[in-house]
Order: structure tokens, then C-alpha cells, then sequence
């Protein structure tokens, strides 16, 4: 994971081909805990659940993700409530997974072991 927390989101504008299969699960095991999940369109994201120990603490972290996002120029979605996130990630502009996707999920990932 290292390795991601010293790279930056680069700005994908589209024209970039996404990760297939085996670059993906290549990228997966850089990244603790992210599931690799496929929507119903064929769109490959990042996802993982985080458990708190009350709505505060869920806030918290989203805070924490959006400041992280900002920075790093890619958004996640986010859903939240009380004791739980669940965050998923991918490049929109290309419909699939790139090296930023597992980029954003070190650095989230980071944020709570900081």
C-alpha cells in the first residue's frame, strides 16, 4: 500500500482504457479489504464497509474522505448513517477501475490508521 500513499490522483478526463480483470486484482492486493464489484452496466468499482461505534464517528470519516477526495481530485460515493460507511470508488470518465481508484482507497484506508 505504500506505494499508492506516495502517488497522486491523476485527472482522467476519459480516453484512458480501464484496468481489465488482471491488472484490477493485481492493484486489489495493494489495497486491505476492498471487494471488487461489477454493477449491472459491466462498471467495475472499489468497495468497502467501515463500522463505527456511533453516527459521529461515521461522520467523522466521511469528513475525513471528502477532505482526502478533494485533495486528491477524486470522489468517491458515499453512503452513511449511524455506526457504518460504505464507500465506493471508480472512474467514472472511463466507466471501470485505474491506478487512481486504489490510489483514493490506501489513502482512505490510511486516514483511519493515522
Amino acid at each position: 500500500m505504500s506505494d499508492l500513499l506516495n502517488k497522486k490522483c491523476v485527472p482522467c478526463e476519459g480516453g484512458v482504457t480501464p484496468f481489465d480483470l488482471s491488472e484490477i486484482h493485481k492493484y486489489q492486493k495493494k489495497v486491505d479489504g476492498w471487494q471488487i464489484i461489477k454493477n449491472s452496466k459491466g462498471i467495475y468499482f472499489l468497495e468497502k464497509n467501515f463500522n463505527f461505534n456511533n453516527f459521529l464517528e461515521s461522520q467523522k470519516f466521511v469528513n475525513d474522505v471528502g477532505k482526502i477526495s478533494e485533495i486528491e481530485g477524486h470522489h468517491p460515493d458515499i453512503n452513511f448513517g449511524w455506526g457504518y460507511a460504505k464507500i465506493s470508488i471508480t472512474t467514472h470518465a472511463i466507466e471501470g477501475l485505474s491506478e487512481n481508484d486504489f490510489i483514493l482507497a490506501a489513502k482512505i484506508d490510511n486516514s483511519i490508521n493515522v
